[in-house]
């Protein structure tokens, strides 16, 4: 029986839509891991830690749902994903469990907070570097034959991979910033809107070389963005836009113009780094169409997502509505 209409375009924009929540909700709890070991004292990082600890286990939510939609509509990109990328998944849930551990920990440790300390630093450290060399991997492409990885085990371990594994502890910590000047105040405040211009230009530079690294490695992805002028080249003006407001908006010292405009950078990024591949979820030679499981199983999984996701943003929202406001050392006020 013909569907009157298209689950699997229906779900990529579900999986698509639950990562991009996840890097902007996990990304600044995972940037104050990041910024942990640069700040000036134990009472900073107990405000940085305060600010999400509301927030933070609600965040990963995302991921989990991300994850088990990816599994269940395209369970080829896990027959791929996952021998290409068994290490770096393997780091990504390691350093996620271990700073997990760590901010349960620190809060009721009394000699041993420092191990804490590096503890949630190391597991954030680590967790946004193997999502930014998973991109890099991804933007790479896989060796395939048959639906089948045939590549070895380090090959999404490049330069490339690196760098973007870099770019985004930079982006995470720039998330982390912006986040602490809006919900911080005085010599805390004053710290995070120092960090911040240093954060974005970081940023900026791996934003620069992937934007010029991508179009050579795909011809598809070349000929998508220079063989005429379209409306795709409005998403890199608008990150660009983007970063120009978070350097005006500290140079002002605006409290949340900053996290609003990096969110936005993040967002049309991404939308970028999409528009490049689509509609291959495997590139350089596998669409969503190739990587779809069968319309019966997305139509009734569709069914309970529909019902789950409006309860998670439901519960998001209200649980930021109830911790808004600045926090101190010894919480919210």
């Amino acid at each position: 029986m013909e569907q009157p209409f298209d689950l699997t375009l229906i779900w990529a924009g579900i999986i698509g839509f639950g990562i991009m929540m996840y890097v902007l909700m996990d990304g600044f709890d995972l940037g104050q891991g990041i910024l942990f070991p640069f700040a000036p004292d134990e009472h900073t990082r107990d405000v940085m830690m305060n600010s999400v600890a509301p927030v933070w286990d609600g965040n990963e939510t995302w991921l989990v749902l991300g994850g088990a939609g990816l599994l269940a509509a395209f369970p080829l990109v896990y027959a791929v994903f996952l021998p290409a990328l068994y290490i770096g998944v393997f780091l990504l849930l390691a350093g996620l469990i271990f700073r997990g551990v760590a901010f349960e920990f620190r809060f009721k440790a009394k000699t041993s907070k420092y191990l804490w300390n590096w503890a949630f630093a190391g597991g954030s450290i680590v967790a946004a570097f193997a999502q930014g060399a998973v991109v890099g991997a991804y933007i790479q492409g896989f060796k395939t034959e048959n639906f089948v990885y045939v590549g070895g085990a380090l090959d999404w371990l490049t330069p490339f991979t690196v760098m973007t594994g870099a770019g985004l502890v930079a982006g995470y910590a720039l998330l982390g910033s912006t986040w602490l000047i809006m919900k911080s105040e005085g010599e805390v405040q004053a710290w995070a809107y120092k960090l911040t211009p240093r954060l974005l230009a970081g940023v900026l530079f791996v934003f620069a070389v992937v934007s010029i690294y991508t179009p050579y490695v795909d011809p598809l992805v070349k000929s998508r963005w220079f063989d005429s002028l379209s409306l795709i080249w409005a998403l890199p003006v608008l990150a660009m836009y983007c970063a120009f407001i978070i350097f005006r908006s500290v140079q002002k010292r605006d409290e949340g113009l900053p996290f609003v405009a990096t969110m936005g950078l993040f967002a049309f990024s991404y939308l970028g780094l999409l528009a490049s591949k689509w509609p291959y979820i495997v590139p350089p030679n596998y669409t969503i169409y190739d990587a779809a499981s069968a319309p019966e199983s997305q139509l009734f999984l569709l069914l309970g997502f529909l019902f789950v996701i409006p309860i998670v943003l439901a519960y998001t929202a209200w649980t930021y509505w109830v911790f808004r406001g600045k926090v101190k050392s010894t919480g919210y006020h």
